[in-house]
């Protein structure tokens, strides 16, 4: 006995120094999308040939969370509780529905305070008569039927639409919006069922512009998670926004779930690789209003991040902030149409050096959700080789705590593959 623990004992160092040696390549090489297998893979053979897996690069050791974006939206029309059920019945940890309200103070689950964009109100004649023109949300002009001029009963009247024209019709009008409660009811009612926890990841959406309706959304949902049982940090609840001044309004008033800070920008120039910034998505509208000219890319540095952390446990990045991407250039300096489409997208674009964000966030123990994740090709870097799972497993490796996704199958195989890769199958 006293000699296996002898060898246990130097096995264990000998893990130690090649888990060292893994984090400064890591480092070096962030870029890298493989590591060598004797390092990933390294077994102690001792007390029975068990193996000692690396550490998982997330803040707390765990596996990532895999968060359904808007439920299971890749397959089935957003915020509808078909969406939400297919994602769970697909393995998603967490399901994300966006918060708006009605008329009567109802908080229901759609990205788009205008209807037009993910319903069928277009087509109804009882409500053409509530049509707005140059309606103002955050800022921009927008044409159509905004559902603060809607009670519940007359929203639940519409039928939900995909608002991908690419993705299949045939569910459209079928599904009806869900409301905050019924997806509460949802997440309790299928973690009893099922026997393993699910989280629900609501957010703020627009919380200024609802403000000024005279229609908040902070004091409505600090109340439905309260009617929960859900008010600590160990709660199977994340709250997120845009906009800062809501998530402090929240932790103010008593709210102490897990906070996340979301973190955006308006698109990416090929040319240079760097992120670019443009109204309404150039910061948070809070900050707009409040005549504070700094941008979402002031959030990301370390000061930036150490202004998050008093009132956020984590932050969601898009995910060029963590990966950037950049094209190709010909001899005159444009962007090289790589797939021959005729034009120059993302699809023309690779992936470049990781930046240093996930690691950052970690030092001042916030934690890295990063948003949003598709399966089309369309929605993929050059480099990625139309293979979604590639996308996510360099995300993983960078240590990455959770991915906001449309398609959670594919997320949670993309997860399957790492934590193999780890020796962490099946770890919680």
């Amino acid at each position: 006995m006293k000699r296996c623990y002898s060898f246990l004992k130097r096995s264990v160092k000998v893990c130690d120094v090649l888990t060292e040696q893994y984090t400064k390549l890591k480092i070096r090489h962030a870029g890298w999308f493989c590591f060598p297998v004797a390092l990933v893979s390294f077994t102690l053979l001792a007390a029975g040939g068990s193996s000692i897996p690396l550490p998982l690069q997330p803040l707390d050791g765990r596996q990532p969370l895999i968060i359904a974006h808007r439920g299971a939206s890749g397959y089935l029309p957003e915020h509808t509780l078909e969406a939400y059920q297919r994602a769970i019945e697909l393995g998603a940890d967490v399901i994300e529905p966006d918060l708006i309200s009605t008329r009567d103070g109802i908080l229901i689950a759609s990205h788009y305070p205008n209807l037009a964009t993910n319903t069928d109100i277009a087509s109804r004649p009882e409500f053409a008569s509530r049509k707005r023109e140059d309606w103002q949300v955050d800022g921009e002009k927008q044409t159509g039927w905004f559902a603060h001029d809607f009670t519940l009963a007359e929203i639940k009247t519409l039928g939900v639409v995909t608002t991908d024209p690419e993705r299949p019709q045939q569910y459209n009008g079928k599904f009806r919006i869900a409301t905050l409660q019924e997806v509460i009811d949802l997440v309790k009612a299928e973690s009893t069922r099922l026997g393993r926890s699910i989280a629900v990841y609501p957010e703020t959406k627009n919380p200024s512009y609802h403000r000024d309706l005279g229609l908040p959304l902070e004091d409505k949902l600090i109340a439905a998670i309260q009617s929960a049982n859900w008010n600590s940090s160990s709660a199977p609840v994340f709250v997120q926004s845009f906009e800062p001044g809501s998530l402090k309004e929240m932790r103010a008033k008593g709210l102490n779930v897990r906070m996340v800070q979301l973190i955006d920008a308006d698109g990416y120039d090929l040319k240079t690789g760097n992120l670019t910034y443009a109204a309404p998505y150039h910061r948070p509208y809070d900050w707009e209003k409040a005549g504070d000219q700094r941008l979402f890319s002031d959030m990301v540095p370390p000061a930036g991040l150490a202004e998050i952390k008093p009132y956020a446990d984590g932050i969601g990045p898009w995910k060029p902030y963590i990966v950037p991407v950049k094209g190709q250039l010909d001899a005159d300096g444009k962007v090289k149409d790589i797939n021959g489409d005729g034009k120059t997208d993302l699809m023309d674009a690779s992936t470049q050096k990781p930046t240093s964000l996930i690691a950052d966030a970690h030092k001042l123990g916030l934690f890295v959700h990063a948003f949003t994740f598709r399966n089309e090709k369309r929605h993929l870097a050059h480099n990625y080789g139309g293979d979604p799972q590639s996308e996510y497993l360099q995300f993983f490796r960078l240590g990455v705590d959770g991915v906001f996704s449309e398609f959670p199958d594919t997320a949670l195989a993309a997860r399957s593959t790492y934590l193999k890769a780890t020796r962490r199958q099946g770890s919680q």
